[in-house]
């Protein structure tokens, strides 16, 4: 997918043909190739803005952005598929942490890199919160999708989040790390999204508990920064 919105807003038109139109063709060719499982990597953000303290996989979605919105539509013509195939659908937090493709337009990476090259850090907004897994757990988190028993994740779905965040606690998290008397500068937003992800389920169905935080991705790209 096309998974950043001003990506995204770049050219809607080919957005939707890639995150949304291609999706129902590409599971009947997985149909015909007799695919034995399906994980779809969707997303938390399809939650949309939510109060509830914990918001766990059944809480109703409600999806503000081109890009959730179609993550959501995706699920569920996955779930409406009448064939054999074992039918899994994953919620990732906003990942985080080093990788060989790594990616700058995510929370904690873009402001440890702003923080790191301009001697500051610079949120939108600052009381929404954001979950966020480190991408060496989120991997984990598919192999061990391919790995369980098909009768644990056949038509289930899960979150996969944790630390749940504000904007202004992963910035002073960068600035402690730093050691650093880093200024803060806040930007107003229009980009309201803010939830507490549960991801009980996963934890208490799969046994899956993180190895890894938010500190450790500040820490793994500041050292390849230097």
């Amino acid at each position: 997918c096309i998974s950043n919105d001003p990506s995204f807003e770049l050219n809607p038109k080919l957005g939707k043909s890639i995150n949304l139109d291609s999706f129902k063709p590409f599971l009947n060719v997985c149909n015909e190739s007799k695919i034995e499982r399906f994980i779809y990597a969707s997303s938390s953000s399809v939650y949309g803005i939510k109060s509830e303290k914990n918001v766990h996989e059944e809480i109703k979605k409600e999806p503000i952005t081109e890009y959730s919105k179609y993550k959501s539509i995706c699920e569920e013509i996955l779930f409406n598929e009448q064939n054999d195939i074992i039918k899994t659908v994953i919620r990732p937090a906003t990942v985080c942490g080093y990788s060989k493709r790594l990616r700058l337009d995510l929370v904690v990476n873009v402001l440890t890199k702003v923080a790191y090259f301009e001697h500051k850090i610079k949120i939108f907004g600052g009381s929404q919160l954001r979950p966020n897994i480190h991408i060496d757990d989120m991997v984990n988190t598919y192999v061990l999708l391919i790995e369980s028993d098909p009768k644990l994740i056949d038509g289930h779905v899960f979150n996969a989040g944790y630390e749940n965040l504000s904007l202004d606690e992963m910035a002073e998290m960068i600035k402690k790390v730093f050691n650093k008397n880093l200024v803060i500068d806040r930007i107003k937003t229009d980009d309201n999204r803010s939830y507490h992800i549960s991801s009980k389920k996963i934890q208490e169905v799969l046994k899956f508990f993180p190895k890894k935080t938010i500190e450790h991705a500040i820490k793994e790209l500041i050292d390849v920064f230097d």
